[in-house]
């Protein structure tokens, strides 16, 4: 989980150097939208591996108020 959470952020700091380098608003826009994509899959990824590292440890009932917890996560992320 750590590693992926580094890489999420060394992705965040390349895409802030991009836009620098290019000092272009509209082109930042693009490189922005595109960090867009990263960020949920980052988000499914990590928790993804925690709850499968964890699920030996949690009772159904809980398995499934996290499950429904990370899908409203989604939906308020994903949602336009």
């Amino acid at each position: 989980m750590a590693l992926l959470r580094i890489l999420s952020g060394s992705i965040e700091l390349t895409a802030a150097l991009v836009m620098l380098k290019l000092n272009d608003v509209t082109k930042a826009l693009s490189v922005n939208a595109m960090l867009a994509l990263v960020g949920p899959l980052i988000l499914i990824s990590t928790t993804t591996i925690g709850l499968v590292g964890m699920s030996d440890k949690l009772s159904p009932v809980k398995l499934v108020w996290i499950v429904a917890g990370v899908a409203c996560l989604l939906i308020g992320i994903l949602k336009k």
